[in-house]
């Protein structure tokens, strides 16, 4: 059963993944900011997140429309307070998507238009695969992590969680990046990146 969804946020993440949701046919209550706003598609303005729970968590789904440019905290802190409460985030998925049949995905998951996932890939909790990122066979991605658009990623690469891989930055296969790590737009990934590390350039190194 397809339930009503309460989007979260109202900036141009969220746009996108409203637009998906609505080609899809689904059901929008309205979204969530911290001041009144107007939506581009209509949508209406609900309150601040606090109002989320006066609705009853088995009667809604919830999609979080905030995206990020670097580590941040904010989606791990409201994913986590939200699911706490039994509240459920539902994964969006834009239909020109590839994903192999063997690619296991979490909760909230978001993966753009264009992406390809392949083979025995995971990809864990309130992730988002933006637009044409290419992520080859047998890779652990972890949660709250953002991929860029255009990224490309090689074969059994693990990303821990919360980093975030800029746009177009490639990652040879094997390597593994640690935890809140944030690789830069157009990086080339050849070693294993160490928690919390910023790492640019062409091959990447730390900044």
């Amino acid at each position: 059963m397809n339930k009503p969804i309460i989007m979260i946020g109202n900036g141009g993440h969220a746009s996108v993944l409203t637009e998906m949701l609505l080609a899809q046919k689904r059901k929008i209550i309205g979204f969530t900011a911290p001041t009144i706003e107007e939506n581009t598609f209509g949508l209406s303005y609900l309150g601040t997140d606090e109002v989320i729970e006066e609705y009853n968590p088995s009667n809604i789904e919830l999609v979080l429309g905030i995206g990020t440019i670097k580590p941040s905290l904010l989606r791990e802190k409201i994913f986590t307070m939200f699911t706490k409460k039994k509240f459920h985030f539902k994964s969006v998925i834009h239909p020109s998507a590839i994903i192999a049949p063997s690619v296991q995905l979490g909760q909230g998951v978001q993966i753009m238009a264009g992406t390809i996932i392949q083979t025995n890939t995971t990809i864990a909790d309130n992730s988002i695969i933006n637009t044409g990122a290419l992520i080859d066979h047998d890779c652990q991605i972890g949660s709250h992590i953002h991929i860029a658009p255009g990224t490309k990623i090689s074969g059994g690469v693990n990303i821990q969680k919360g980093t975030h891989v800029g746009t177009g930055a490639t990652i040879i296969q094997g390597i593994h990046i640690g935890s809140n790590c944030l690789i830069g737009a157009g990086a080339v990934v050849v070693r294993n990146i160490a928690n919390g590390i910023k790492a640019v350039g062409v091959p990447a190194k730390e900044v």
